[in-house]
């Protein structure tokens, strides 16, 4: 005889509020994030977005805590209505492909970049939208809260129910579909997995596993699905963990090498030099293709969306090429949102996310990879030539100060900036803009970790150098 009732066990004394951020819920397994959490999170998912009688997606990554976590919001969901369709072993962007091709609302137990004792849920509604702590996750985290004090999830008089699904051939044929790399010339491509997820979805999308082969030679690093990484963190953003791949395409003599995080939603560049091509470049090279073809269906000036953070060099390439660009804040939720409000075609972020209107404003970090083969196949140049024209100002990349009085630091750097030959503005941080266009620089306080960040851009390597030392100099003065 079933219950009507789930039983959470001795889960309601952790605080919910170490695990559910601004975006996400992620936190150390057994620690900020467990079973009974999880099946609670489950139901509130269901309770919040009404979803009830509703297609429900959940799936994965390869970390060891997933897949009990996947059973356990099954059953959460289940309880309260939700007619779950387990989708197994995902990227992130497949989360997102599967709720916007179902229609459906669907959750993934990953922590992205995070080492092996993390995990966490990333959450969308029907088309992908995302669940932000202003689009549903506040109120998630209070009915989960709700469940874990009262020790149960009751059940409905209409359960649900639980089946499964496997939608990784439908996720790479939508992304062929979009970008036909059939006719490119024969590349050599080496691709660091990192133990994650794209050693089960590059095999798919970029090989024969499951459609017809493409003119690539796929050379794998580290594709074994391994949660506990055992060769290096999955997350390129750090130079160190570029390294294996960097040698592996000069070795092989690859003509580039891709590099993915552990969910495989974002995806780093490396020339067949070795050297790695910045993400701006890659919005900027994505972004004058998704321009020519709005603009070949007819859409007179293809909108283009980029982060504040991005190089200078992205908006005027789109304005050069007959698109609009249009600045943002930093932080997916909020590209999304204005990819939607503005119409926009793409859009790119320094962090290496990529969105696409053709992936229901989602991103997607393996399209964005089969966009940079393209446009390389389509033409004999090696990419390190073709990339140099993305790539005309000297980046800082991120460097942080910790630094408790943050908006102190800043006000000192005001001081000394503020005139008529800088432009000021405070979109996200404060941006500080030379009149002439020869320099700028961004100040963003982080909101978890005492952290000043800093991030500019000159026109060479000697004015960067002597901005940047001189505004990190007031900074941690």
């Amino acid at each position: 005889m079933t219950s009507n009732v789930n039983s959470l066990g001795q889960t309601p004394q952790i605080d919910l509020s170490a695990s559910f951020k601004a975006y996400d819920v992620r936190g150390i397994v057994g620690e900020t994030i467990d079973v009974g959490i999880v099946e609670a999170v489950g139901a509130a998912f269901v309770d919040v977005l009404g979803l009830a009688g509703q297609t429900v997606l959940v799936g994965g990554d390869m970390r060891p805590s997933s897949p009990e976590f996947i059973d356990a919001f099954a059953r959460g969901a289940a309880a309260r209505g939700g007619l779950v369709q387990k989708i197994g072993l995902i990227s992130t962007d497949e989360l997102y492909y599967a709720c916007g091709a179902l229609g459906a609302a669907g959750a993934t137990f990953t922590a992205s970049h995070n080492p092996a004792r993390y995990n966490g849920i990333k959450m969308a509604k029907p088309g992908a939208l995302p669940v932000s702590s202003e689009t549903g996750l506040k109120e998630i985290q209070a009915a989960t809260e709700a469940y874990l004090a009262s020790g149960e999830v009751p059940a409905v008089d209409r359960r649900g129910s639980i089946a499964e699904r496997d939608v990784l051939a439908d996720y790479a044929a939508h992304l062929r579909s979009l970008v036909d790399l059939s006719g490119i010339r024969p590349l050599k491509v080496v691709v660091d997995a990192g133990n994650g997820m794209a050693g089960l979805t590059t095999p798919a999308v970029l090989g024969d596993t499951i459609l017809p082969a493409l003119p690539l030679e796929i050379i794998p690093l580290y594709f074994e699905l391994d949660g506990t990484f055992p060769n290096h963190p999955a997350n390129p953003l750090e130079p160190e963990n570029l390294r294996d791949l960097q040698k592996a395409v000069v070795d092989h003599g690859a003509d580039l090498g891709l590099a993915f995080d552990g969910d495989a939603d974002r995806c780093f560049v490396i020339d067949e030099k070795g050297e790695p091509v910045s993400p701006s470049a890659i919005t900027g090279l994505v972004a004058r293709r998704e321009i020519a073809r709005a603009k070949a269906t007819g859409e007179a000036q293809p909108i283009i969306i980029h982060n504040l953070i991005t190089s200078r060099a992205v908006p005027e390439l789109v304005e050069h090429d007959g698109g609009r660009p249009v600045r943002t804040r930093v932080g997916h939720s909020f590209i999304k949102a204005v990819m939607a409000e503005v119409g926009a075609v793409f859009g790119g972020e320094h962090s290496a996310h990529y969105y696409f209107r053709d992936f229901w404003n989602a991103d997607t970090g393996m399209l964005a990879a089969m966009h940079v083969l393209a446009a390389l196949g389509e033409q004999e140049l090696p990419l390190s030539e073709l990339g140099a024209e993305y790539e005309p100002y000297v980046a800082s990349g991120e460097i942080n100060s910790e630094i408790e009085d943050k908006a102190g630091a800043v006000a000192r750097v005001r001081e000394v900036y503020e005139g008529p030959e800088v432009v000021i503005d405070e979109l996200d941080g404060t941006t500080f803009s030379a009149a002439d266009g020869s320099w700028w620089f961004n100040l963003r306080p982080s909101n978890t970790e005492p952290y000043l960040r800093f991030n500019g851009e000159a026109k060479d390597r000697e004015t960067l150098d002597s901005v940047r030392d001189n505004v990190l100099a007031i900074v941690r003065s």
